[in-house]
């Protein structure tokens, strides 16, 4: 010891005399603290951008070709193309509409509680320009507005299962213009911007059970009432004429939902992957239970149930991809299940009202179960990510209210539309081109020769 501490002496009197035969600009140098770092400018980070980009594709994908299919192989054969053009057309016109003013309203720069304003027409937007998300690794603003604008075509589009069959092609479009407008991005604002109300209140909505299937499946129940019935509805049977198209937009829409889920964290961290996984198994469970629904009401496990099912899983932990751990996602998911099978097989046919495609029964329940389940399934106590600073009763008061928010904005801002719409062009086809079938009346083409 006494050794080391003479070489450790010896060196450090070497270091001065060193530093001594220096000259005094060369010691003043040395001696001088290394700078501080700059403050490292915000970019984006490639690999979350990657991620966005391919999220966003993966919503397309959910759009056209996944719920057209999904949604056309459950019409009759007369009415495919039509189906499958409206949700096209409307989420194209989606598209246009979000750059002009969309965008603007939803996540402007500036806002209140209820709607933002700003960036019309993407104003001010740039390929260098940074999304405002609450983390440190931005992604561009352009994929920012890409992914959202997704979602909005999507949402819209899905209102349409309602709908199909007897609306006008004229009427879809003015219908989709309004809804969007005054229904679609006031709820994206209040739910995702920091501005908005139901953000502030702390409700938790991870990809969308209230902006996009509450929203929707609303929507779709207020304006099925509006358009009315089918011809022959519900005494002539109007069976799906293609499952087999119906489970591969079944497959498409599962597929495309890890971008809509995991993609929502608008980053590729250990949250995209607990959503990715929630998406896998609560879908998973949904699917099975509605079979075993089927079974339970003796009938037989049908593959129409399983695409139901699927769905309804899906739907169900939308809002909670991210907030949920896997048990809670599964438990959800059957929950969901059963609660949407027994509306669709019982309640709707009590009631008699015809939701073509059961929009209502299975996206509208589905996210009322998935938004107010998320305050339970958050808390550590089911695994979720939950730090247990908020408690179980506070945080599902907070969803009942968005949930009840949403019910309310969506069903108002529908009634406008609609008479909105009927007013310009009319709302239902003749009783002619119904028959016929909208494939030829509507758009002069057949889906099979």
């Amino acid at each position: 010891m006494k050794r080391l501490t003479k070489i450790a002496g010896a060196l450090s009197g070497a270091g001065f005399a060193l530093l001594s035969a220096l000259p005094a600009w060369a010691q003043d140098t040395a001696l001088q603290a290394p700078p501080a770092a700059a403050a490292a400018t915000p970019t984006v980070h490639p690999g979350d951008n990657a991620w966005m980009m391919t999220s966003t594709l993966l919503v397309l994908m959910m759009i056209v070709p996944g719920l057209a299919l999904f949604y056309g192989g459950l019409t009759r054969s007369k009415n495919m193309l039509s189906t499958m053009t409206q949700i096209g057309a409307v989420a194209c016109l989606t598209m246009v509409i979000w750059v002009m003013y969309g965008y603007g309203l939803a996540f402007g720069p500036h806002g209140n509680d209820f709607i933002s304003w700003g960036k019309f027409f993407l104003s001010g937007v740039t390929p260098s320009s940074l999304a405002d998300t609450f983390s440190d690794d931005k992604i561009s603003e352009y994929v920012f507005i890409c992914f959202q604008m997704t979602f909005a075509a999507i949402t819209v589009a899905l209102v349409l299962g309602a709908l199909v069959e007897r609306m006008k092609f004229s009427a879809v479009m003015v219908f989709a213009i309004v809804w969007l407008t005054i229904g679609y991005f006031p709820i994206a604002h209040m739910v995702w911007s920091s501005d908005g109300m139901l953000f502030k209140m702390g409700a938790l909505d991870f990809a969308g059970g209230t902006v996009v299937h509450i929203n929707a499946g609303v929507s779709a129940l207020v304006a099925s009432f509006f358009l009315g019935k089918r011809k022959g509805y519900p005494n002539e049977p109007m069976p799906p004429h293609s499952l087999t198209l119906t489970m591969v937009g079944t497959g498409l829409l599962w597929v495309g939902w890890f971008g809509f889920n995991a993609g929502s964290e608008l980053q590729a961290d250990g949250t995209a992957g607990l959503a990715m996984i929630n998406t896998f198994v609560a879908t998973a469970s949904a699917a099975l239970f509605w079979m075993i629904a089927e079974r339970l009401a003796g009938h037989k496990g049908s593959a129409l149930g399983w695409c139901s099912g699927v769905v309804a899983g899906l739907v169900a932990v939308t809002p909670a991809a991210g907030n949920s751990g896997p048990f809670g996602a599964i438990i959800l998911g059957a929950v969901a299940s059963f609660v949407c099978f027994y509306f669709v097989s019982v309640v709707k046919p009590k009631l008699g009202y015809d939701d073509s495609l059961d929009a209502f029964g299975v996206h509208g329940i589905g996210g009322m179960i998935g938004a107010i389940g998320t305050g339970i399934v958050y808390q550590p106590v089911f695994g979720g990510p939950g730090d247990g600073s908020v408690t179980m009763g506070h945080q599902v008061f907070v969803q009942i209210i968005a949930v009840l928010v949403a019910i309310a904005w969506a069903a108002i801002a529908t009634v406008i539309a609609v008479l909105i719409a009927k007013a310009v062009t009319g709302l239902r086809v003749s009783e002619e081109v119904e028959l016929e079938g909208l494939d030829l009346g509507e758009h002069g083409e057949r889906a099979y020769n």
